[in-house]
């Protein structure tokens, strides 16, 4: 699959480029596994560019390879340095005279390898930054590492990066315009599969377009195939997030990816009294929950449900980790059966998804959210407000706008103005969003 889409970070990597040119620059790049941050990255605009990847070695081997990677791209002998402080030295040194960009690539893994590094680089940056000419590009995956590293206040290297980059899935309108290059014909459908499956995630993305399954049937199937790369997918990339902690915090991402769910709720299926510090290190360190609210609930609302930040995760513990004993077995065609079986409510929770993230891409809005009441009597799937122009929109969401019924949503949206004051001499507008509207 080409390369779609990021304008924006690319004409700010060519800019940061030209910047170093004066002066060295640091640049983070961030973002889940998957998303793109090294293809990113190599499009920085560069002629010269070294890319070294921190592969789980003795910090002498990889000061071996990275050495022979200067050698390869500048035709310059390095030898062998002792240490990954001794090789940082010579790069920012020898880009005084030659400028070039430096991708270093999973460097959270220095953590393992040898975490004095971080310390030894924050020494050569400062002491050479304002003479060299280096273009300093920084990824790593594993986001708790990697904000731990850059931005808590007693790590070496807090404050050092000029620019941060978070890498996000591709928009709702890069997925119609890929989907459209390799299917013409695409039904809506076969885009909310895409969505519900990927979220976005370009690597996600690729893999579906590049086998051919362009339509919902097929993507569906794929999940399932003989040794598809979704079916471990969501333990690849977590598993080392969390560590030996895991078991519980797969199991409450497993109970959210039900559907959304009270701090209550979740408690009683797990049978657990405590989870709250879970539920805090799942949306504020690990950024994999988001918390909702009733739009203009105040934060201490106990109203609050949670859900998944990531379509993709969703899928996974929704289906594969839920039904890993089936995945064990190996009969991956009963669970096919089962996603097919239970995928009509699982899409129609990832159709609200889509609209929600549609609208918010639009940039018209500066609150977006939904409603429901304590006793769930009274719910409405997406309210978009414009509090600077005064105008609300209220929408209902079916998949099929033959299910729309219009007099329940105004019965809801009369529940809804009685109890949220701040909407009171706004413009309101209610209708229905479905399939045909995407």
């Amino acid at each position: 699959m080409k390369f779609y889409n990021r304008e924006k970070e690319l004409k700010l990597l060519d800019e940061i480029k030209e910047s170093s040119r004066q002066e060295a620059k640091m640049t983070v790049i961030t973002g889940r596994r998957r998303i793109g941050k090294t293809e990113l990255s190599m499009r920085c605009g560069d002629t010269t560019i070294l890319y070294f990847f921190v592969a789980r070695k003795t910090e002498a081997l990889l000061c071996k390879d990275f050495a022979q990677e200067i050698e390869d791209k500048l035709g310059i002998p390095v030898g062998w340095p002792d240490s990954f402080a001794a090789l940082f030295r010579f790069v920012m040194k020898l880009s005084q005279n030659i400028p070039f960009t430096l991708i270093i690539d999973e460097f959270q893994e220095f953590t393992r390898i040898n975490p004095s590094v971080f310390s030894e680089i924050q020494r050569e940056w400062d002491l050479n930054k304002s003479t060299s000419k280096l273009n300093l590009i920084i990824s790593g995956s594993v986001f708790t590492l990697m904000k731990k590293i850059f931005e808590d206040y007693n790590e070496p290297l807090f404050g050092r990066a000029n620019q941060q980059i978070l890498v996000k899935p591709f928009s709702t309108e890069v997925m119609k315009t890929v989907l459209g290059d390799f299917q013409p014909n695409y039904r809506n459908e076969d885009l909310l599969a895409l969505f519900a499956i990927s979220g976005g995630v370009p690597w996600y993305v690729s893999l579906l377009m590049d086998k051919r399954k362009w339509d919902k049937d097929s993507m569906l199937g794929y999940l399932t195939e003989d040794n598809s790369p979704f079916i471990n997918e969501g333990k690849n990339i977590l598993i080392e997030e969390f560590g030996t902690d895991y078991t519980m915090y797969f199991s409450i991402l497993t109970c959210i990816a039900g559907g959304l769910k009270s701090r209550g709720e979740l408690e009683n299926e797990l049978k657990e009294s405590n989870i709250g510090s879970y539920l805090t290190r799942l949306e504020n360190y690990y950024g994999l929950i988001e918390k909702h609210l009733p739009i203009f609930a105040k934060e201490n609302s106990k109203k609050t449900r949670y859900a998944l930040s990531d379509c993709f995760l969703t899928l996974w513990f929704r289906f594969f980790f839920k039904y890993q004993a089936i995945v064990a077995n190996d009969a991956l065609n009963q669970l096919d059966i089962i996603i097919r079986r239970d995928y009509d409510s699982f899409s129609g929770f990832m159709l609200e998804r889509y609209f929600e993230r549609k609208l918010r891409e639009s940039g018209q809005y500066t609150r977006i959210g939904r409603y429901w009441d304590r006793k769930g009597e009274n719910e409405i799937d997406l309210i978009a407000v414009n509090e600077i122009e005064g105008f609300a929109e209220i929408y209902e969401i079916k998949k099929q706008s033959k299910r729309y019924d219009e007099d329940a949503l105004a019965s809801k949206v009369e529940h809804l103005l009685q109890n949220c004051k701040e909407l009171t001499g706004m413009r309101i507008t209610m209708g229905m969003l479905s399939l045909e509207d995407m």
